[in-house]
């Protein structure tokens, strides 16, 4: 599975996988992200941004409901649809795939059900353009928006940083 993983991770665009790894920094509190991701103020502003937002992740975290019982969605749901609405309009999710391949791993194997509803209504907010939006929804396929079951495995590749290696010359 790991290796399927890794597939479907190097399926991304090389931006959609910079800004996985960079997230998945901030969220898991694995790397300092302003130091190794920021490339200028405004990058530096957005990372900013993304750590005051994550910061809700462990509640999320916390709150994932078990069934479907709507007493417990409004607690946890809400969150996550601010989180996934900042991550959609920092457009650099392409869609539904590096959506739920990022979210996975921020949250968990168990928040999986709920993912298809979050992004539809992160997408579906005004504060994307029109196109974005459209791009955004037509993205999530019919079989993920009605799975009648979702694994409960959890992920096992985290992407992260990889220095470049200058190749060296044979004498």
């Amino acid at each position: 599975m790991t290796l399927a993983e890794m597939k479907e991770f190097a399926s991304f665009p090389a931006s959609v996988q910079r800004y996985i790894r960079r997230s998945l920094d901030v969220g898991l509190d694995r790397e300092d992200a302003l130091v190794r991701w920021s490339r200028d103020v405004v990058e530096a502003a957005s990372i900013k941004a993304q750590t005051r937002i994550y910061g809700r992740l462990d509640r999320i975290r916390n709150l994932v409901p078990d069934d479907s019982g709507l007493d417990a969605v409004e607690p946890f749901f809400a969150p996550l649809v601010t989180i996934s609405a900042f991550d959609l309009g920092q457009d650099r999710l392409n869609g539904f795939g590096a959506y739920r391949f990022l979210y996975e791993r921020l949250i968990g194997a168990n928040v999986r059900p709920w993912l298809p509803g979050a992004f539809c209504a992160a997408a579906a907010l005004p504060h994307l353009h029109p196109e974005k939006r459209r791009i955004l929804l037509q993205s999530i396929s019919e079989a993920a928006a009605t799975a009648p079951g979702w694994s409960n495995r959890e992920p096992c590749f985290y992407p992260e940083w990889v220095d470049k290696v200058e190749p060296r010359l044979a004498s």
